[in-house]
């Protein structure tokens, strides 16, 4: 059971909080990865042959990944706080839990929608989204 519930109204009022939160989710992961494949070349030019990097660049690149998985927690936990459960962080997409008669049933948003427009059963995922109003 949820902690809240959604009509597909409130759902697309929140995402006046939602939407920021979770583009910025998105932004952070994105640079998140970019660092990560940075530091992967530089693990393998270092074991290649060593030469030719900046010493501080491994701690600079270490903390640059610590920085943006904090500010993707503090993402997650600020869409978590608002009530929706995050579900792909590089995506962007959550799910705002809600009742359709008496079944509890999620409606599904990611970044780069207008607005809240489909919804599926729990165990359905995101393949299974139907376009809402609810049938």
């Amino acid at each position: 059971m949820a902690e809240r519930y959604f009509t597909p109204e409130e759902a697309n009022d929140a995402l006046a909080e939602v939407r920021p939160a979770a583009e910025s989710l998105v932004a952070h992961r994105r640079t998140m990865s970019v660092v990560a494949t940075r530091r992967a070349k530089l693990v393998h030019r270092i074991a290649g042959n060593g030469g030719d990097f900046d010493p501080q660049e491994p701690r600079t690149l270490q903390e640059q990944f610590k920085a943006e998985a904090a500010a993707v927690a503090q993402c997650v936990e600020q869409l978590e706080h608002l009530g929706v459960v995050v579900k792909d962080l590089d995506r962007g997409l959550v799910d705002f839990p809600a009742l359709r008669d008496d079944e509890e049933v999620l409606l599904c948003w990611q970044v780069g929608e207008d607005e809240v427009a489909f919804w599926h059963g729990l165990d359905e995922g995101f393949a299974g989204r139907k376009r809402l109003p609810f049938d």
